[in-house]
């Protein structure tokens, strides 16, 4: 989905205007779900934790079909319209622009509910000895499916309408429906204390959290570095179409699949190295290699060298998953993982909309190649401090042969 967008937004506006009114309109994209994500985050945890996770999640993926619908209507009408607001001379948002915002947001919020029950749901079906390469697989598969439908959509925008793109989209939320549906694994959640207001439950995530220091640390981690990701690769249309100068669609849903394929990667490749023991190390040695490869994009001008720095950009992120999510199902009590989940949001998926306003707003200022340098450096700079500074994520590792998960359970 948001390739597509993202691609429709940069290529919205004349070629003279497109990094400058481009970036902007990319900026009000991250804005317009930064506060609904955030608020939805608080609470995210605090649901799974009380509710059936399977029918929550078939809930949630039935409201994510609904936003797409109305995106992909907005696309057949595309009201031409423009409507003036602040900004350089002359700055403009066409409507269908307007209409897209509210609907991004809705389903941004419900991607913020849907992951805290999906990931708890994953320890109920495997035992903790396999967490690693489960989740590995799963993700892994997922981001293939990623990759094709990215590809599929690179395509698709080269030769049709922006509009039949929302096609892949489509297919892949009624794909997880139809998995939703099928789904026969009890996903209940059983309560011994009596149900109380969901913020004072979901406040219990973030007091758990302050109380495990290595996951603290983790959360504080994904804070800065999912910022600063966003910050870049919200302008990746920008990046191909202005910086490599490749207007093409096939190119960039190329360098998106690059990406994914990369993240593919990771998942499958991080258990082999039996990561469990050494979590909080391999964090940190992936953080800083996150940012020299992002530091690499800025610093060349040829698709050719561009795809395979992605591709390794990508795979770092796709370890880190894998490690976080394995490490937390591990060493958290099933009641109270989604919370624990929920307020890790907070702290990084939550913020990523802002980090996309930031990007809009810093590209205006420093152009695409600054952009990207900026972000790379200080992702890169702030794993090296990780590694000096953060002594509780040093130390955190668990044992993956310990099945039974303990309440106050401590790093290896």
């Amino acid at each position: 989905m948001l390739v597509v967008l993202l691609y429709a937004i940069a290529l919205a506006y004349p070629p003279a205007q497109r990094t400058e009114y481009g970036s902007l309109a990319l900026a009000f994209l991250g804005l317009s779900s930064a506060i609904p994500t955030l608020a939805t985050a608080l609470v995210a945890g605090a649901i799974a934790d009380r509710h059936d996770r399977g029918e929550l999640m078939r809930t949630i993926n039935l409201v994510s079909i609904l936003a797409t619908a109305a995106i992909a209507a907005d696309f057949v009408v595309l009201p031409s319209a423009r409507i003036a607001v602040p900004g350089p001379a002359g700055f403009y948002l066409p409507t269908w622009l307007v209409l897209l915002y509210p609907c991004w947001a809705t389903i941004i919020v419900t991607s913020t509910l849907f992951r805290p029950a999906y990931n708890t749901s994953i320890p109920r079906i495997v035992p903790t000895k396999d967490l690693g390469n489960a989740n590995g697989l799963i993700y892994g598969i997922a981001s293939l499916v990623s990759a094709a439908g990215s590809l599929s959509v690179g395509a698709l925008l080269t030769v049709a309408p922006t509009v039949y793109a929302f096609a892949i989209p489509f297919f892949l939320f009624f794909a997880t429906q139809a998995v939703l549906v099928l789904l026969t694994a009890d996903l209940s959640v059983a309560r011994t204390a009596r149900r109380r207001p969901v913020l004072t439950e979901a406040k219990e995530g973030f007091v758990y959290l302050g109380r495990r220091r290595e996951l603290l640390e983790i959360t504080i981690a994904a804070l800065l570095v999912n910022f600063l990701s966003a910050v870049a690769l919200v302008e990746l249309g920008l990046y191909v179409g202005v910086w490599l100068g490749l207007s093409v669609g096939i190119w960039y849903g190329a360098i998106v699949t690059a990406s994914t394929l990369g993240v593919a990667t990771g998942f499958v490749v991080i258990p082999r190295f039996r990561f469990e023991p050494h979590a909080g190390r391999a964090i940190i040695a992936l953080t800083v290699g996150m940012g020299l490869a992002l530091l690499g994009l800025g610093l060349v001008r040829s698709i050719w060298l561009a795809l395979p720095i992605m591709f390794v950009y990508g795979m770092m992120p796709g370890m880190i998953q894998t490690v976080v999510l394995s490490t937390i199902q591990a060493t958290v009590p099933d009641a109270m993982m989604g919370r624990v989940f929920s307020a890790d949001e907070v702290g990084s998926y939550a913020l990523v909309p802002v980090g996309q306003s930031a990007g809009g707003f810093l590209t205006f200022e420093i152009g695409v190649q600054g952009t990207y340098l900026a972000a790379g450096g200080a992702i890169g700079v702030f794993g090296l401090i990780m590694a000096g500074s953060f002594a509780a994520l040093r130390r955190l590792g668990y044992h993956p042969h310990v099945e039974e998960v303990r309440e106050n359970a401590t790093p290896s």
